[in-house]
């Protein structure tokens, strides 16, 4: 493909390319440079495209690609810049540890309702609430992956019977 059939063909996916801009960011002015930057990448490596493929995947995956990229970049970058004397907001205690009498007694409620779970339905709950996923626990418990996951759904079942007062 030479450079003026690859730009033709660029230029004729522009409009679909700020929708597709529009629909990632939200924005029309992020849009905007989200497809400026795109057809810069594009343009620049133009030399790496395969003129016997199909462009409008390749630079496609270009936009989606970039706006990841930025939207990681930003979230890296949205940092707290205490410049108070006494650093008062590095030192600010987001999350308090005092419970009130209340959640602490709601808290051992359910630690007991959960406890008094049979122990078949009990051990993959927890598992699960630590963040196993259900075929680490399959595996773990050496039982097939469906009767973990209906294991799990049975104990949920049974804690929100049981405590149903608490929501």
């Amino acid at each position: 493909m030479t450079v003026i059939e690859f730009n033709y063909q660029l230029i004729n996916l522009e409009t679909k390319l700020g929708y597709f801009a529009k629909s990632l960011t939200l924005n029309s002015e992020s849009a905007k440079d989200l497809l400026q930057e795109t057809m810069l990448k594009a343009i620049s490596n133009r030399d790496k495209f395969q003129g016997d493929k199909n462009l409008k995947a390749w630079v496609f995956t270009i936009m989606k690609n970039t706006f990841i990229n930025n939207y990681r970049r930003t979230i890296r970058v949205s940092t707290i810049i205490d410049s108070t004397d006494n650093l008062y907001y590095l030192n600010l205690n987001v999350g308090s540890s005092y419970q009130s009498p209340e959640s602490q007694y709601n808290t051992l409620e359910i630690q007991k309702a959960i406890q008094e779970l049979p122990d078949d339905y009990r051990i993959p709950f927890e598992m699960h609430v630590r963040g196993y996923k259900y075929k680490e626990i399959a595996e773990h418990l050496s039982q097939p992956l469906g009767s973990i996951k209906s294991k799990i759904i049975f104990a949920r079942r049974r804690l929100m019977e049981k405590l149903k007062d608490y929501s």
